[in-house]
C-alpha cells in the first residue's frame, strides 16, 4: 500500500491459488477444503477495501492446471505417467491437471468465480498450459495434444473463463510463456499469441531477459539489456495481436543470471519499452521486493 501511494503504482496482484495449488483465505468452494489446500493468510474482503480505498485496480492471480493437490485428490482428471503407472508430475514433482478434462475446469472456474464475485476486478490465470518442465514423452491425455488440440484446449478454457466471469464484471487475463511471442508454434504449451488474442481481454507475457538464453535477440548475455530484450519480445508479439485482447506484460524486478544485479536502471528501461508502446506493465519479485527508485511518483 505504501509503495502504491508513492509511486505511480495503480494496480497490485494478490494471489488466490498458488504453483503447489494453496489457496491463501477461507474459500466458500468447498473443493479446496476437501482436498486440504486451504491456508489462511489473508481476508480478501479486507485486502479488496484497502485496494478500493486507495484507488486500485484489484488483480486476483489463479495458477490454473497445476495443482498437487487436486492432483492427489483427483488423479483421474489429471495428466497421467505411463511409465509409473500414477498421476504425472514436473521436474519439481508437482503434478499437473489434464486441460484436455473438462473435469479439471470446475475448480479453478469456481474459485474465479468466487473471488469475481467478491470484487476483484480481473482474473489471472497463470499456468494455463501444457506442462513442460519433466517427462513428457509419458504424459498422457484424455483428449488431442497435438499443437492444434493443445492451442484449442487452452483457447476453449479460457474463452469459458471469459464467458462465466466477464458477466459478473471481470476482465479475464492469461500469464504464457514469452517465448510464444517470438515462435510462430504453441512450444508444446498450448499458447499461441493469435488464438489467445480472442480468447482474454488480457494477454499478460513473462518477458523476464534472465530466461533468454544467449544469442536471443542478437544478445551474448540478453539478461544485460533487459529494455531491448522487452522491445524485442514485444515488437515480434504485437502484430500478431489482432483480438481483442489487450497486452500487458510482466518485466523482470529480480537479479538472476548473467550480467550485472538489477536495479533502478534495468528495471525503468523495461518499463519505458513497454510504455513507449502504448502498454501498462506488471513487475515480478518472487518477495514482492520492488525497487521504488524505478518507479515514477503519482504525479509523473
Amino acid at each position: 500500500m505504501d509503495l502504491a501511494e508513492a509511486t505511480e503504482v495503480n494496480a497490485i496482484v494478490v494471489d488466490t491459488k498458488d504453483e503447489s495449488g494453496l489457496v491463501f483465505y477461507d474459500t466458500a468452494v468447498a473443493t479446496a477444503h476437501d482436498i486440504g489446500a486451504v491456508s489462511v493468510h489473508y481476508e480478501p474482503q479486507e485486502v479488496l477495501a484497502d485496494l478500493d480505498e486507495r484507488g486500485l485496480y484489484a488483480i486476483t492471480r489463479i495458477v490454473t492446471f497445476q495443482d498437487r493437490y487436486m492432483g492427489i485428490a483427483f488423479p483421474e482428471h489429471a495428466v497421467w505417467d505411463a511409465g509409473t503407472n500414477a498421476a504425472w508430475t514436473t521436474g519439481g514433482g508437482q503434478a499437473f491437471m489434464d486441460a484436455t478434462d473438462p473435469g479439471s475446469w470446475d475448480y479453478p472456474l469456481a474459485l474465479a468465480a468466487e473471488a469475481c464475485e467478491l470484487g476483484y476486478d480481473e482474473i489471472q490465470f497463470d499456468y494455463v498450459r501444457f506442462p513442460t518442465d519433466g517427462p513428457v514423452d509419458r504424459a498422457v491425455y484424455d483428449g488431442a495434444t497435438d499443437q492444434a488440440g493443445r492451442v484449442s484446449t487452452i483457447s476453449s478454457f479460457l474463452s469459458e473463463a471469459r464467458r462465466r466471469l466477464n458477466p459478473l464484471g471481470c476482465a479475464v487475463a492469461a500469464d504464457v510463456f514469452a517465448v510464444i511471442l517470438s515462435a510462430s508454434g504453441d512450444q508444446g504449451l498450448g499458447q499461441r499469441v493469435e488464438e489467445l488474442a480472442d480468447s482474454v481481454d488480457v494477454i499478460s507475457p513473462m518477458i523476464y531477459p534472465s530466461h533468454y538464453s544467449t544469442g536471443w535477440f542478437g544478445f551474448d548475455c540478453p539478461n544485460d539489456d533487459p529494455g531491448a530484450v522487452v522491445a524485442g519480445a514485444l515488437d515480434d508479439g504485437l502484430p500478431r495481436v489482432n483480438g481483442p485482447a489487450i497486452v500487458r506484460p510482466w518485466i523482470q524486478d529480480f537479479t538472476f543470471g548473467c550480467g550485472e544485479p538489477y536495479g533502478e536502471t534495468e528495471v525503468r528501461s523495461q518499463i519505458d519499452e513497454a510504455e513507449a508502446r502504448d502498454l501498462g506493465w506488471i513487475l515480478w519479485n518472487a518477495g514482492s521486493f520492488f525497487t521504488e527508485e524505478a518507479l515514477d511518483s503519482p504525479e509523473q
